[in-house]
């Protein structure tokens, strides 16, 4: 299948569609801003390095993502966009799992975003991408001016903004590249909102996320809003989070390896002892000895080496107690396995809204991975110790008993 000509199809499609449905009020769900998802989408795909057919989907996908707000209501259009991608794509031949990751990307753009896979990620991210760029200010007007135009009526600032504060806040990225390249400027944006709002004088104030309603009439007390415990995290935080796991999770994978290798070593070692020497044991009785040194050896070495790899697990549960204390790691799969989702997720929900609760938890988990680390290598250490030195022990005692025994006759 030719993607390429199948792209240029799409393109070719969706640009006729925007010419015959040209309106005035689509001021922000422009061709325009579809194009600028599709440049974006190629982006991120660039980085990943996507083949030709995950591209095509991506692609396809920020084609039609938006196409459902010319045929109907705002609401939903998402899912006439995928039926429009759904319909066209048919007629080129395209095969039908293609077809249901080209929908899928669609409905993962619905608001709240919920991409469950690397492409849905993308095209999540392309769409959203103006939220962390200089563009955002000018977008952002030009969604209010096209959201008047539908509801028929004017929207405050102080309400648009407020909501605007609302979406920015609850919004992140999922596409590491996009979290690297435009969670600052994007917080940026979103402080430079908290700050006109704060300064705006209106006859009601407005109420920002956590503030006290008691305490809205009072200037002076407006400044405790700016940064509200549950904001992100700053980046070098995140990044040295994120860093740590990865040094850990590799250097987990490492002992592993290191573990299976000495498994399987002292098993090869074991397997040709027990089938070949020790049947000979009766005609050179000389050396049993070296043979049950060599054999105990291995059989340490293994234990040690098996006990490295052995995992364990916690007894899967939490209570409230633990969460109101801030004393549970909700990121470690050992302590919620066997919880039902609903108590997991209220869990989870009041440690993200808790900046203290939240890097606590990280910082549980990277010193969790560590005392699991250092066991994993102590234990290591004490097989290949025993290994090395066994051997050692084991080669002089054949050549002892050998010597002793004549072995080494002319």
């Amino acid at each position: 299948m030719n993607y390429s000509d199948l792209t240029e199809d799409v393109r070719h499609e969706l640009v006729h569609f925007f010419k015959k449905h040209q309106n005035p009020g689509f001021v922000y769900h422009s061709r325009e801003h579809t194009e600028e998802v599709v440049a974006h989408v190629s982006e991120i795909a660039d980085h990943y390095q996507l083949d030709e057919k995950d591209r095509f989907v991506v692609t396809t996908a920020a084609w039609f993502h938006d196409m459902g707000y010319f045929t109907g209501e705002s609401n939903g259009h998402e899912e006439r966009g995928a039926l429009a991608a759904e319909d066209f794509l048919k007629e080129k031949g395209v095969h039908e799992k293609q077809i249901t990751t080209v929908k899928g990307c669609i409905m993962a753009t619905k608001l709240p975003q919920s991409p469950n896979s690397l492409l849905e990620q993308i095209v999540c991210d392309a769409d959203l991408f103006h939220f962390g760029t200089e563009k955002f200010a000018e977008r952002n007007k030009l969604m209010r001016k096209e959201a008047e135009w539908r509801k028929g009526e004017k929207i405050s600032k102080s309400d648009w903004r407020l909501g605007t504060i609302r979406l920015l806040e609850s919004h992140h990225y999922h596409t590491s590249y996009c979290q690297d390249r435009l969670t600052d400027a994007k917080m940026k944006n979103l402080k430079k909102l908290k700050s006109k709002a704060l300064d705006e004088e209106e006859s009601e104030p407005i109420n920002l996320p956590l503030q006290d309603s008691a305490k809205t009439d009072e200037k002076a007390e407006a400044p405790e809003i700016k940064k509200p415990k549950y904001d992100r995290p700053d980046k070098g935080i995140e990044t040295m989070f994120r860093i740590t796991s990865n040094n850990h999770q590799r250097l987990s994978d490492m002992a592993d390896n290191k573990a299976n290798i000495m498994i399987t070593t002292t098993s090869i070692i074991l397997s040709v002892l027990l089938s070949v020497l020790v049947r000979k044991l009766e005609e050179n009785p000389y050396l049993t000895i070296p043979t049950m040194m060599l054999i105990v050896i291995c059989v340490i070495t293994m234990v040690f080496s098996i006990l490295a790899t052995r995992p364990s697990l916690p007894h899967g549960t939490f209570t409230q107690d633990n969460i109101r204390d801030k004393n549970v790691n909700l990121l470690f799969f050992g302590n919620f396995y066997r919880m039902n989702f609903q108590d997991y997720s209220a869990g989870m929900q009041e440690m993200m809204n808790d900046r203290e609760f939240l890097y606590g938890s990280l910082t549980r988990d990277v010193y969790s991975q560590g005392v699991v680390l250092g066991r994993k290598y102590r234990l290591l250490r004490v097989a290949y110790n025993v290994f090395m030195f066994g051997i050692i022990v084991s080669v002089l005692a054949f050549a002892i008993a050998s010597h002793y025994s004549g072995g080494f006759t002319d």
